[in-house]
């Protein structure tokens, strides 16, 4: 049995946020029920790297495993009706809607709750449920631009560098299922259900403790070097370096110890404090110049030699064909009845007592309609009636 064996969680949410969170959910023994529109949830149509798949895209396979689909229109009064009859015995609601579309389709909290106390409400957006940008597009790139991590990475005078994940969407996501986990517990002990709101700006702002706070407690500025430093508060050399077959990454190094593995006396000269911080450009470049002299499996070996932490710079062939990838079991694989063989990440947090497991690859769309809809008391009778008047789909579209 998962940890979350016997919790039901409707998932109402769209993209990669919302499902993410509710996936961890459904990994961790949660029955998710994937509520979605007739035509299926916008990420089903929406493919990552164009990988299309053959009826269900790379995109929503990766978010969506471990979930049943319901396919039900929530702007009809008969979709309407199905919610609330699922919101009775349920324990959590995910929705990452615009500020005010909850509201719209009868799934606010306040209707919900009043149907079911005892219901965790998670309501995800992207800069909060009201303030001046609450009706902004919480897109991932849009937050990363405005929390102010792009400004911390890069050259100066040069334009900010984006994250190479969707690293807003992935912070969310953690935040929510952190906050429905936490909202759980409380039920446990008091019987109170309760709402819990996650924005992605709040999100992304507090991921960066310790840089935040060396910019308003310690007062220092953001200022990005002219070499490509890879954090402006830590010390130069820190960053990634051009090699004779490829790149290393190296941080914050002593440098008598550098000197001797780069056959570089100069560097051992260099004072720590000026270097470091005030000729951080020019130090970054005496490093760099150094290092481009070795291949780097010679110099990391080197280095290593001198205690000093580097490591390679990989790509995704690389990190999947690690030993320490295999070791960990971070890839699952499955077979799933229309995508053939399933490769893909697996879950990060491990139990000695109840693991995490795979029970379903990601749905068809409906695929479990009929299955929900007669667990939570409707007849066939009624199933056929609201699938006739267009307010669920059955089956697969």
């Amino acid at each position: 049995m998962g940890i979350l064996d016997g919790y039901t969680v409707l998932d109402c949410s769209i993209a990669m946020a919302g499902p993410f969170a509710a996936q961890r959910l459904g990994d961790l023994g949660a029955d998710v029920i994937k509520v979605e529109p007739i035509a299926g949830e916008w990420q089903r149509h929406a493919p990552a790297g164009g990988i299309t798949g053959n009826k269900i895209n790379v995109s929503f396979l990766s978010l969506n495993r471990n979930k049943r689909s319901l396919a039900v229109d929530l702007k009809s009064e008969g979709g309407q009706a199905v919610i609330r009859k699922l919101v009775e015995k349920a324990d959590v609601f995910i929705q990452n809607y615009r500020a005010g579309v909850a509201g719209r389709l009868g799934v606010d909290y306040d209707t919900l709750s009043a149907i079911n106390p005892g219901l965790v409400y998670v309501s995800m957006t992207g800069y909060g449920e009201d303030g001046p940008h609450a009706q902004r597009p919480g897109q991932d790139l849009l937050l990363q631009a405005m929390s102010g991590a792009m400004m911390s990475t890069g050259r100066k005078g040069e334009p900010p560098q984006a994250a190479g994940q969707y690293l807003v969407d992935a912070v969310t996501a953690y935040t929510a299922f952190e906050g429905a986990l936490a909202a759980l517990l409380h039920r446990e002990r008091t019987g109170e259900g309760q709402k819990v709101e996650v924005n992605m700006l709040d999100a992304i702002t507090t991921l960066q403790m310790q840089e935040l706070s060396v910019f308003t407690v310690g007062h220092k500025p953001q200022e990005r070097s002219a070499e490509p430093h890879a954090h402006v508060y830590i010390r130069s050399p820190y960053g990634t370096f051009a090699t004779t077959d490829g790149y290393i990454a190296l941080a914050m190094p002593n440098f008598p110890g550098l000197a001797r593995a780069l056959d570089a006396p100069d560097l051992a000269d260099l004072d720590e404090a000026t270097a470091g911080w005030d000729d951080r450009d020019a130090t970054f470049a005496a490093v760099r110049e150094a290092i481009a002299k070795f291949s780097t499996a010679d110099c990391l070996s080197r280095l290593e030699a001198e205690g000093i932490w580097a490591g390679p710079v990989y790509g995704y062939a690389d990190l999947v064909a690690d030993p320490q990838i295999a070791h960990n079991g971070t890839f699952i694989e499955y077979d799933h009845p229309t995508e053939g063989h399933v490769k893909t990440p697996g879950f990060p947090i491990r139990f000695s007592r109840s693991p995490a497991e795979l029970r379903r690859g990601a749905p068809l769309t409906g695929e479990h309609t009929d299955e929900v809809l007669r667990a939570a008391g409707f007849s066939d009778a009624e199933i056929a009636e609201m699938e006739g008047a267009g307010a669920i789909a059955r089956g697969t579209v």
